[in-house]
């Protein structure tokens, strides 16, 4: 039992100094995309959490948003953060798909507001604004 949780600690360990290398070369990298990359993980972490206290965001999304927040934070991944470069990947991954989903259930101006990155790359992860039609046919 007790080499199970040394193996635990040393994993929780491992996670925690790949985030704050993260956060680091976030700060430290010229603008560009290696630093919008660095700082990705970060920011949606901050987002998820905004997203989550948010009343304006329904349910589901926020299901989806709290999954993708377990997911970030699991030490149990497909692709083990410790490996340069794609470590982070399917963490990268499972958040945007997490946020595109969002995206289209929340008001873009609330999503925008819970990020606190570059704007210009959660507009380009969550593309084009779509036009919603808020009454049906015959609902006038």
């Amino acid at each position: 039992m007790r080499g199970w949780l040394i193996g635990l600690g040393i994993a929780l360990v491992c996670l925690v100094g790949s985030w704050a290398l993260l956060l680091v070369l976030a700060r430290r990298l010229p603008p560009g995309i290696l630093r919008d990359l660095a700082a990705f993980i970060p920011d949606c972490v901050t987002t998820v959490r905004r997203l989550r206290k948010d009343p304006r965001v329904p349910r589901r999304a926020r299901i989806a948003i709290v999954v993708a927040g377990i997911w970030v934070a699991s030490p149990i991944d497909l692709i083990p953060e410790f490996i340069p470069v794609i470590g982070p990947l399917d963490d990268i991954v499972v958040v945007a798909l997490a946020l595109r989903y969002a995206g289209r259930q929340v008001p873009r101006e609330v999503l925008m507001a819970a990020w606190p990155g570059e704007p210009r790359l959660l507009e380009r992860l969550l593309g084009p604004p779509r036009s919603r039609v808020e009454d049906g046919p015959g609902q006038g």
